[in-house]
């Protein structure tokens, strides 16, 4: 099958779960001898407008993202035209659309072909999250208009794909009372993890000593874009009440973003200097490394968690999760055991029960070990991307037996 993924992220950049997830999708559906290529934005960081990575072609646009007019123009003329060279060059059978402003380089052109759309969360939420209501209310309208756009569009682009694919079935809950659309219109297809890149580690202290952390500390590790909903100021603020009663606790966070200096702000002000260490920003091939160093992996997110790949990442690695009941992590840590899912997303609650694990680390090592290979055998049994692959290729073959590529009419 000839295959394009069309996407705003890049599978040359694999910085967070959008761009994990579409480039799972397309190396593995590649491995399988299907044609596959991707289209997506240029970025500066990018070596040229088209490169292969793991038998996968990545098709690039030019991209400006200065402002809302800016991006718009990009997509109806640069992007559409790639969609064009791409499909017609290519021979396209098929697509997939994983953002809904991506979609529309597809759904604008006068080629068109049977799709899915993988809905990772709601776009106009995360406009919203990313984006605080304006102080002034000309600004507010404007906001209001972004917004509500971000929701029309994402509709439209739903309504245009055969079928819709979520990772969560909280995810899909949201679709069915946002946009209307039945449960029949859509699949849950939880993400999954790399279980050779991701796998326990036997010498934990030989991978202490080459990240540097200290060999007699507990280690409890976050990996999060730094931004508000990510729940790190309440992470932070539940380490200090932590450090009184298991002062070896050593908190470590990947990742950046815009509230760095306000997280830092926050460390100096609960005196957790020696307690709390930022890594910056991960990258790949070091990523197992990390999960493999930590006692305990901690998810603070606030909302909008799709899903959460991190979490099955650590798992898969023997690193126990503990987690808020947010959106997905409840349907993976709930079937794990809900014993790893804090009361609420509040400082103490998320205090409370990682002393409680601390605890068993401390007074019953053989006993946490247990736990930790717990957790690998249930990625192992529950969560391997060649799953949600078996599924992706049935419905791509269900979209072809219903439709035909074709042309359409650009009027």
């Amino acid at each position: 099958m000839r295959i394009a993924l069309i996407a705003d992220v890049s599978i040359a950049d694999v910085i967070g779960g959008a761009e994990r997830v579409l480039s799972e999708q397309a190396k593995r559906l590649a491995r399988r001898g299907h044609q596959v290529h991707v289209l997506t934005r240029r970025r500066p960081e990018h070596r040229g407008s088209v490169e292969t990575i793991d038998g996968v072609t990545e098709w690039r646009y030019c991209f400006e993202a200065g402002t809302l007019a800016a991006a718009a123009r990009s997509i109806a003329i640069d992007g559409r035209r790639a969609w064009l060279r791409l499909a017609t060059g290519q021979s396209i059978q098929a697509a997939i659309c994983h953002q809904p402003f991506s979609a529309l380089c597809l759904h604008t052109a006068p080629v068109v072909c049977p799709s899915l759309y993988v809905c990772h969360s709601l776009s106009f939420e995360e406009f919203q999250l990313r984006c605080p209501t304006p102080s002034t209310r000309l600004q507010r309208l404007l906001y209001q208009a972004k917004a509500g756009m971000h929701r029309s569009i994402e509709k439209e682009m739903l309504k245009r794909a055969c079928h819709v694919v979520v990772l969560s079935d909280y995810t899909r809950d949201k679709l069915c009372r946002t946009h209307g659309l039945s449960n029949r219109s859509i699949s849950v297809l939880p993400g999954g993890v790399d279980l050779d890149r991701f796998q326990p580690v036997r010498d934990k202290a030989a991978v202490r000593r080459a990240l540097g952390v200290p060999a007699e500390a507990i280690v409890l590790l976050t990996v999060r874009n730094l931004v508000a909903r990510m729940g790190l100021k309440n992470l932070i603020r539940a380490m200090a009440m932590v450090r009184r009663q298991e002062p070896r606790a050593l908190l470590v966070i990947g990742g950046q973003g815009p509230l760095k200096t306000d997280l830092i702000d926050a460390v100096s002000a609960g005196g957790l200097e020696e307690r709390v260490r930022f890594e910056g920003f991960i990258p790949e091939d070091r990523l197992p490394l990390y999960y493999q160093a930590a006692d305990l992996f901690v998810l603070p997110t606030l909302d909008l968690e799709g899903f959460g790949l991190v979490t099955l990442e650590a798992m898969a690695c023997g690193c126990p999760v503990l987690g808020t009941p947010v959106g997905g992590t409840v349907e993976i840590l709930g079937r794990f055991d809900n014993g790893f899912l804090f009361r609420d997303a509040s400082p103490h609650a998320m205090a409370e029960r990682i002393v409680e694990k601390c605890r068993i680390v401390n007074n019953m090592p053989e006993q946490w070990r247990l736990i930790g290979s717990g957790c690998r055998r249930f990625v192992e049994a529950h969560y391997r991307w060649d799953r949600q692959i078996d599924a992706l290729e049935k419905l791509l073959e269900a979209c072809l037996n219903n439709k035909t590529f074709s042309l359409r009419s650009s009027a």
